[in-house]
């Protein structure tokens, strides 16, 4: 049986894995993560994704290579890790009373063949409304500032939405492990 790498340097990602109960690396890829210019985001989380595993093939050569990537989206604007608390402030406020989607990229690489399945796996936020007040003690409880869209829904984050809607609750996470664990089973890879 294959073993597991993951692509991915996320401490939420690997926890996310580690739910699984199987043995894996986890390894940063090194890639260049930029959107490219009239990119749509559904093709850039498939892009990256796929990347990302890839970037680690030579290296992990009979693996299972996981890749993930994700983007927020309000309205027409990518959201992206705010980095402090200014920005985090700006994000919150903007996503109050909103639905943000999220895109979630799944890639499963199997090194030796070559052969890669990636998938996309949306979902949806419906954000409650928000006083300046609530985002400021959110802020300074939960610190998000390396989280898309300025939250950690695994955290006090929850208590910023009326509403998650999606057929994986862990792909808001990062990493959507229903569809994962769908993709190595069809790898031959036995969970159970």
């Amino acid at each position: 049986m294959h073993k597991l790498v993951l692509a991915s340097s996320s401490v939420y990602r690997k926890s996310l894995l580690e739910r699984l109960r199987q043995p894996f690396e986890a390894v940063a890829p090194d890639i260049d993560e930029q959107r490219l210019h009239g990119e749509a985001p559904e093709a850039m989380v498939r892009r990256l994704s796929e990347a990302k595993a890839r970037a680690l093939a030579e290296r992990f050569p009979s693996h299972l290579i996981i890749g993930s990537d994700q983007v927020a989206i309000l309205g027409e604007t990518i959201l992206t890790k705010p980095g402090d608390f200014e920005g985090a402030v700006k994000q919150l406020r903007a996503q109050s009373g909103k639905r943000v989607l999220f895109l979630t990229g799944l890639a499963l690489l199997d090194s030796q063949s070559g052969n890669c399945t990636v998938d996309v796996v949306p979902t949806e936020v419906e954000f409650k409304e928000l006083d300046d007040e609530e985002i400021c003690a959110y802020l300074h409880r939960d610190e998000p500032y390396n989280c898309a869209g300025s939250f950690r829904s695994e955290g006090l984050g929850i208590c910023l939405f009326d509403a998650i809607h999606s057929t994986d609750p862990s792909a808001l996470i990062g990493l959507p492990l229903i569809r994962l664990c769908q993709m190595l089973r069809a790898n031959n890879y036995n969970l159970l």
